[in-house]
């Protein structure tokens, strides 16, 4: 479907998207409201179980969006009544017949696009209802951030095919850890909202109705932050996790905050505050 855009079209004209917009992904429907980009994937006969195409779709839109100035906050969702069903299962089929290498290229392109899409340098949240399952999860857990309905439900069910998670395990595993991964990938159990959020799958739970509510308080809370300070952020993050805290960590992060503190946004930034006015990414 032809990307859409919606909210203020001169927001839109200014951040220099005609060539993005003559793009069209078969699989994905584009939504643009000022500074936050939302890719619906757009298979809800078959709950947005992604195949090649999907998979395709997802690599460039996030290429291209991420290289867009005018994006500074990016939503992934699904249309209809689930978030994504995992791997079609047709698609899985044509797979299993192939040979290791085909299998492998195929995995491979699966494996860049969840990378694309951790990767982003704009904050990204997954906006997840009903049905989040395999790869689905993988999706979820490679967006920075994730606010899901009461009614999602997410599973690694992988094993129940004979196969297992292996190019979604990176992000599963940054999200809740060695143990529940263990669990989770062995197990295939089914994950309920509440329970994703209280191993760190997801950030937040809201009631169906108020689940787009939950979405824009968190946009608006990303707005705020200097664009490149989100950008440093995630590196730092990236950076320290995992490591001992011994004095190379420390020294890297006083050089990191040494260098952060020199940027024009920063300077920026502390004015705006001492001068009680709005920051320059802000007005």
């Amino acid at each position: 479907m032809t990307e859409t855009f919606v909210g203020d079209a001169t927001k839109v004209k200014n951040c220099d998207w005609t060539t993005a917009s003559t793009k069209t992904y078969p699989s994905l429907e584009i939504e643009r409201t000022g500074v936050l980009a939302t890719i619906w994937m757009n298979r809800p006969q078959v709950f947005n179980a992604f195949d090649e195409t999907l998979i395709a779709d997802l690599t460039h839109a996030c290429a291209a969006l991420d290289a867009d100035p005018g994006v500074r906050v990016l939503v992934l969702g699904g249309r209809g009544r689930h978030f994504s069903a995992g791997a079609d299962l047709n698609w899985m089929k044509r797979a299993s017949t192939c040979s290791q290498e085909e299998n492998l290229q195929d995995a491979r392109r699966f494996a860049d696009m969840l990378r694309q899409l951790s990767e982003m340098s704009k904050p990204t949240i997954a906006r997840v209802q009903g049905m989040a399952l395999g790869g689905g999860t993988g999706l979820a857990a490679a967006c920075d951030m994730a606010v899901a309905s009461s009614d999602a439900v997410f599973s690694t069910s992988e094993v129940r095919f004979g196969i297992i998670p292996a190019v979604i395990s990176p992000y599963v595993i940054r999200a809740i850890g060695a143990r529940q991964a263990l669990r989770y990938f062995q197990s295939s159990e089914s994950i309920s909202a509440d329970r994703a959020l209280a191993i760190g799958l997801v950030n937040e739970v809201r009631s169906p109705d108020q689940l787009d509510a939950g979405i824009a308080e968190l946009v608006q809370a990303l707005v705020v932050g200097g664009p490149l300070a989100q950008v440093a952020a995630k590196e730092l993050v990236k950076s320290v996790t995992g490591r001992p805290l011994d004095a190379t960590v420390f020294e890297e992060t006083a050089q990191r905050i040494s260098r952060q503190r020199t940027t024009a946004e920063a300077r920026d930034g502390i004015s705006a505050f001492l001068e009680k006015r709005k920051p320059a990414w802000v007005s």
